[in-house]
């Protein structure tokens, strides 16, 4: 997919709706990602290369929250172990129609299934590797303890969840620091300072970021042995947790 340049909030907007994954975003998401999210290649790179080295045979690897698929596909071409297959799922018809065109493409390697569904609802079973690559944040606070005690139950022992978060600080000067600091990053990738307001007023309420302490407390809580950081760029982390 060639990915038009993410103008969407460029221009003023009277009333700045709540930020929905629809079929505008799904034009310029590749554009969009890369310009917001910093490290955003390194950490797909990663997940490709975690999956190679978690992923069982006759298991599968979970993509959920997949958008356009990117994490899926960098799974699909670095598994080699035999008998085990991906299913991406994601909750926007528009994500996951053109998620199905993107990974039309993929040749050998590990059989993919994607699915259009929330994925509170998706059951996880025998699964050796999940990823929630920027998507909890998206999940109500009240029902992510009980979600990811639901994919802890569904990892195979010895097991990985890879989970990469936008990050909240205690903090107040490091808060200030972090956020100014994300702002300069848009700033040098070509968004202007209405784009930055904008787009930040369409995901307030809607994307709701936590601390790495209170990731790490969820995800002990939920069963997982351990759960450290193993990436960060300013206010964007990538973290993994081990059954």
């Amino acid at each position: 997919m060639q990915s038009a340049k993410d103008s969407l909030y460029a221009s003023p907007l009277g009333e700045i709706g709540a930020f929905t994954f629809d079929e505008a975003v799904v034009k310029v998401f590749p554009d969009m990602i890369q310009r917001s999210v910093p490290g955003y290649s390194t950490i797909i790179s990663a997940i490709g290369l975690l999956a190679a080295r978690f992923a069982k045979e006759d298991s599968v690897c979970y993509d959920l929250g997949c958008s356009l698929g990117a994490a899926t596909l960098a799974m699909h071409q670095q598994i080699t172990t035999k008998s085990c297959r991906i299913v991406a799922v994601d909750c926007s018809a528009a994500m996951v129609e053109q998620c199905r065109q993107n990974l039309s493409v993929a040749a050998g390697g590990a059989e993919i299934e994607i699915v259009c569904a929330d994925i509170r609802d998706i059951a996880i079973g025998n699964a050796s590797v999940v990823v929630l690559n920027f998507t909890l944040q998206f999940i109500p606070l009240a029902d992510r303890q009980a979600f990811l005690a639901t994919i802890y139950r569904g990892l195979l022992p010895g097991g990985i969840l890879i989970l990469s978060e936008k990050l909240a600080f205690d903090d107040a000067r490091q808060q200030a620091l972090q956020i100014d600091m994300h702002h300069l990053f848009k700033k040098a990738q070509g968004y202007s300072e209405l784009e930055i307001s904008q787009k930040r007023s369409a995901l307030e309420n809607v994307l709701i970021p936590e601390t790495f302490a209170a990731h790490q407390q969820r995800l002990k809580a939920a069963g997982f042995a351990s759960a450290e950081v193993w990436f960060q760029y300013f206010n964007f982390a990538s973290m993994i947790a081990l059954k």
